[in-house]
């Protein structure tokens, strides 16, 4: 399960960054390119994607 939420994490920062770069024009050539919305989008997939791998990868404490 680990992996498989560490997998999507990256895929939803990547996305979500080619998202912000679009809405605010830096990669052009789409119906997304110069729309704001598309880069606050971006942005709120890139904090979900850090927040899931940051869950993923925390430490847990052992039962004893």
């Amino acid at each position: 399960m680990k992996i498989v939420v560490n997998i999507v994490g990256v895929l939803m920062v990547l996305l979500g960054s080619i998202w912000v770069l679009q809405g605010i024009n830096v990669l052009p050539g789409s119906f997304m390119s110069g729309q704001m919305r598309w880069a606050v989008r971006g942005g709120i997939l890139i904090f979900a994607g850090i927040a899931g791998l940051v869950w993923a990868n925390r430490k847990r404490k052992t039962a004893r």
